[in-house]
């Protein structure tokens, strides 16, 4: 046993392997080789949603922020309004399943008094914002004269802009911004409106006044 462990300390150059340039080479006798810390293996991490967070958007995509919201439809496209609180205020916009169209929301417009109606079972907005979204659509035509749309009139910068409640036929009225270009007149976003409740009421009021609500439920 004696001669076996001395052999084992000789290499076949007849030298001592820790020696050896040739026999250590890449084992645990190397001089040259570095010492390699093994690492952890690495954990998977989880990801938790909280409601009324914004998600982590993939490469290429908008974020979007979501809130607590009623709806309408969906409609013949497949498509929901959506009546949203965000930061900031209220959102009106179409979804089509769990993705937001950059369009301006149309929709029945007999489904507006429900969607403000549910609102309210929700508590969705405040009381002061509810009370005056119900009273916007409850005005009577006879109180003002006919117009062609209802608007909330604001300002975008320099520029004036109104957010319109407008009839597009077909019962549905569209819910959208339009800005006014020096030189070149109104013009459309078409986009999701997200404004204070206070500038949504304002709009339904002024529609509903110049029965524009009741002429679109009518057709």
């Amino acid at each position: 046993m004696i001669g076996r462990a001395l052999n084992s300390l000789f290499c076949r150059h007849n030298r001592f392997t820790a020696d050896c340039p040739i026999c250590s080479k890449g084992t645990v006798l190397d001089p040259s080789r570095k010492g390699e810390r093994a690492r952890p293996a690495r954990q998977p991490t989880v990801k938790v949603k909280r409601p009324g967070r914004t998600s982590t958007p993939a490469a290429g995509e908008a974020r979007v922020v979501t809130g607590p919201f009623v709806s309408s439809g969906p409609y013949e496209d497949g498509a929901e309004v959506r009546l949203e609180k965000v930061p900031g205020g209220v959102r009106l916009a179409v979804w089509r399943g769990r993705s937001l169209e950059r369009q301006a929301p149309v929709l029945a417009a007999a489904d507006l008094r429900l969607l403000i109606g549910e609102a309210r079972e929700r508590s969705l907005l405040p009381p002061r914002d509810l009370d005056a979204l119900e009273r916007a659509v409850a005005v009577d035509p006879a109180e003002g004269e006919a117009a062609d749309w209802g608007a909330s009139p604001g300002r975008a910068g320099d520029m004036r802009e109104e957010l319109r409640v407008e009839p597009v036929g077909d019962g549905s009225v569209r819910v959208a911004r339009w800005i006014l270009w020096p030189g070149s007149g109104w013009e459309l976003q078409d986009a999701p409106v997200m404004l204070p409740a206070k500038r949504f009421a304002e709009a339904l009021r002024a529609a509903a006044r110049g029965g524009v609500l009741a002429r679109a439920a009518a057709g």
